[in-house]
């Protein structure tokens, strides 16, 4: 019915959204930060709740009419409580980078240093990266990895936070595929009195399905988005504990917003009732263990990966030693029905638009029901195109057995284009 809507209004719109469907469905979309939402999430987030504005809090609104908005707003912070166990949660971010935006306005001021991992060593722009707003406005200090291993340099954390006593510091990352080890990150931010926030953005369903440590008892202050590995809609989340509950709901609203996406609210309290069933931690399981599947998997055909493999959902490929730039490989892959991104890797000697390596993820093909068989299938794939990046018959092969195969893996809201 929403297609048919759209087509009689606009043809256009409505050809590039049958187009889009069509795209996500015949191929492997091995970004990390992309997932298939449920169809119930979608639901929401189109529904009649979008014509509400709701400035404020539940039972503290600007506007009339909030008896079904507030009691929305409350199931979804209470099911993200519950879920993950925190004091407080906060859904009105409009998605992460806005949520992280808040920490900053709660609990700093313009000028004061603040800490988080460098983007070259996989951090995110809103870790006080130079070009964002976090980087420009504040004294942002960057840790990284160690040259040795690529993994996180805490010998560097400590230093760094040592000498510059930052008043926040932010732990979690973009494109690291290890697990963050929050009790280490705490211990150093206690020392220099700074607030621990854990940015769990892309991580935050594997911790709803335990197959992550969790961050709660160790950071104050943890942010997110809602979809990635939680399978909701595009939007944000600050889970809190009690003392700075106060501090985060001033600084979503009014300190940096109007009135909350009210769809996207419901489509966050859908995504924390699924996440909090058996099935859900089957899936955050699965998701690591295709990851681990894939990574020996491209070991074996000779790839280079940093850290040398992952314990999450995230794969980061050196192509160094393949002669092939990250983003031709990337484009070849396109073609080929592989969606990956290329990406930098820690001390790439290449510009971040013509980085060295590619970023990809399992969440998505989990999501689909692609397991240990196909991930070994997808290496191979990933092999030959790397190999042979301009040979476009092969390419064109690949992708008609990349279609072939996901025509069994039907991907979710989209089982109707199974033919």
């Amino acid at each position: 019915m929403t297609l048919a809507a759209i087509k009689e209004v606009d043809p256009e719109i409505h050809a590039h959204v049958l187009a889009e469907e069509r795209r996500e469905h015949e191929k492997l979309r091995m970004i990390p930060s992309e997932n298939y939402a449920p169809r119930a999430v979608m639901a929401a987030c189109g529904s009649v709740l979008n014509n509400k504005y709701s400035e404020g809090y539940a039972g503290r609104r600007y506007y009339e009419g909030q008896g079904e908005i507030d009691a929305i707003e409350r199931l979804a912070c209470e099911r993200l409580e519950a879920l993950f166990g925190v004091d407080h949660a906060n859904v009105q971010p409009y998605s992460g980078s806005p949520a992280n935006l808040a920490v900053y306005l709660a609990f700093a001021k313009p000028g004061d240093p603040v800490m988080g991992m460098g983007l070259p060593s996989g951090g995110h722009l809103t870790h006080g990266w130079k070009v964002s707003i976090s980087g420009k406005f504040f004294d942002a200090v960057q840790y990284g990895v160690r040259s040795s291993d690529e993994r996180i340099d805490f010998d560097e954390v400590a230093k760094l936070a040592r000498e510059h006593r930052p008043k926040l510091m932010f732990c979690g990352a973009t494109a690291y595929p290890r697990e963050i080890d929050f009790p280490r990150f705490a211990e150093i931010a206690r020392e220099v009195g700074a607030v621990l926030v854990a940015d769990i953005a892309h991580i935050s369903g594997l911790i709803a399905g335990g197959a992550h440590p969790s961050p709660v008892g160790h950071a104050g202050v943890i942010t997110s988005t809602t979809h990635k590995t939680f399978r909701g809609p595009r939007g944000g989340m600050i889970l809190c504990d009690a003392e700075h509950a106060k501090a985060i709901d001033r600084a979503v609203f009014p300190g940096l917003q109007g009135g909350p996406h009210n769809g996207t609210t419901a489509g966050i309290a859908i995504a924390a009732k699924l996440a909090s069933t058996d099935d859900f931690r089957r899936y955050a399981a699965a998701i690591v263990a295709n990851a681990r599947v894939l990574a020996e998997a491209l070991l074996g055909q000779g790839f280079r990966l940093v850290t040398g493999g992952t314990d999450n959902h995230l794969i980061l490929v050196d192509l160094t030693e393949k002669g092939v730039p990250g983003k031709v490989a990337a484009q070849a892959l396109d073609r080929a029905g592989i969606v990956t991104n290329y990406n930098s890797i820690p001390f790439d000697p290449r510009k971040p638009f013509d980085p060295s390596g590619l970023r990809i993820g399992t969440p998505a093909l989990t999501s689909r029901g692609l397991g240990a068989d196909e991930m070994k299938r997808i290496g191979k794939w990933m092999a030959e195109v790397v190999a042979a990046p301009e040979d476009e018959a092969r390419i064109a092969a690949i992708a008609g057995e990349v279609k072939e195969m996901l025509h069994s893996f039907p991907a979710p809201g989209l089982e109707h284009l199974v033919s």
